[in-house]
């Protein structure tokens, strides 16, 4: 008899980690628009030369099993009913088994020229982007500009001071002072990292917010809360405080102020909560349909600490859940459900610096930083994987990567 089709969309934490539990126990194809996997907790990392492309994003050619087909392709709807899948320029594919796991895009809340002026910060070419952005700065600053001029010149907002913004603005920070110190630039550059609310890393714990708090401040990294971006022009930005607008010179604006659901899932003919996520039910299954399955940032799952919703973390935790149910569903026996706690915090704040929750204890500094690479190097993807990267940064080292000028660059 041939085996059941298990359609995934998604090829991130959720996506891939669901194919490898499967692999072998259906005919398993995994849809995404990339080519390659990656690890997003260490995009930042990537950034600053810490790590290589080839440590956070393999290919999926090279990570998947090989009973797992991949397709690379742009998915542009889904069909419950009929149970198949639309492909931009393909063909479509059926399925008997579905897990929707495609991850949330940018939200630009509507601000005015966020989405045309802004640098979202998801992708290897968003940082190879923003890295280009900030050399460019610095290599348009003549020796003999005042400080002052020098200052609004390599002026960066990041927007949104959740835990992706604290850890980009306090990264590109301590890349840009230490550019400044070997090309001898008078003053120093200037980083924002911009929040709505009233504390930045809003989502996590006292403990750890000093720490951050901390690190922002040696970064010499501006803190505006309560503070609302109005608009964003191609060199400037305007945002608003108690009433009060201002705008200055940007050389870059980097958006990191949460995420919404792609249009696939917002036509998708599902039961959805108010913002727009898929509800479903404790064993993952959405409410409707037995045979689709939800997980990661598009799924609000009913049993789960809520500082994990949105998180890598939370759908690194789902796969294995998602995998054994849909092993389950397919030989008609029980599926199983599970209370998803938080496993830890753990966050880059600069090139040498990072904040570890685990026990109910934080800790941080230098020797943060060596224990976040060892806990990420356990959460990569393949065992095989895990040891070519844990050998490379325990050989090789994990030094940053100065911001040198265009032509000398990575």
């Amino acid at each position: 008899m041939s085996k059941a089709k298990v359609l995934i969309l998604g090829g991130g934490f959720g996506g891939v980690f669901t194919a490898l539990d499967i692999a072998g126990s259906a005919d398993v194809t995994l849809v995404s628009d990339a080519d390659h996997f990656l690890f997003t907790p260490m995009l930042y990392e990537y950034l600053s030369g810490e790590v290589a492309a080839w440590h956070i994003a393999p290919r999926y050619d090279e990570l998947l099993e090989d009973n797992v087909r991949f397709v690379q392709g742009i998915i542009t709807g889904i069909d419950l009913k009929s149970q198949t899948v639309s492909l931009q320029n393909a063909p479509p594919l059926s399925y008997d088994v579905l897990v929707i796991a495609m991850g949330g895009i940018t939200n630009y809340v509507g601000v005015e020229g966020a989405e045309e002026f802004s640098l979202p910060f998801r992708k290897l070419e968003h940082a190879d982007d923003l890295r280009r952005r900030m050399v460019a700065a610095l290599d348009r600053i003549p020796p003999d500009m005042p400080p002052q001029n020098i200052r609004r010149e390599v002026t960066f907002a990041v927007v949104g001071a959740g835990a992706s913004g604290c850890e980009l603005s306090t990264k590109m920070a301590d890349l840009l002072n230490d550019a400044f110190k070997r090309r001898a630039l008078h003053g120093e550059p200037r980083v924002l990292v911009i929040e709505m609310g009233d504390r930045v890393v809003p989502g996590m714990g006292d403990q750890i917010r000093e720490y951050v708090e901390d690190a922002l401040h040696q970064s010499r990294v501006e803190v505006h809360t309560q503070t609302r971006v109005v608009k964003v022009a191609e060199h400037e930005l305007t945002f608003e405080h108690e009433g009060n607008r201002e705008s200055l010179q940007t050389a870059g604006v980097v958006w990191t102020g949460g995420v919404k659901m792609s249009a696939v899932i917002e036509h998708l003919d599902a039961e959805k909560s108010k913002r727009g996520l898929l509800i479903v039910k404790p064993t993952l299954q959405l409410s409707q349909y037995v045979n689709a399955f939800a997980l990661g940032d598009v799924a609000i799952y009913p049993d789960a600490t809520p500082t994990l919703a949105g998180t890598a973390q939370l759908a690194f935790q789902q796969a294995s859940l998602a995998g054994r149910n849909v092993k389950a569903y397919l030989e008609g026996k029980e599926l199983h459900t599970k209370h998803f706690e938080e496993l830890g915090e753990a966050i880059s704040l600069g090139t040498e610096r990072a904040a570890v929750l685990t026990g109910g204890k934080v800790f941080g500094g230098a020797l943060a930083r060596q224990a976040r690479f060892a806990l990420y190097t356990s959460r990569l993807p393949t065992w095989h994987h895990r040891l070519r990267v844990g050998a490379s940064w325990f050989f090789e080292g994990t030094t940053p990567q100065p911001l040198l000028p265009l032509g000398f660059e990575r």
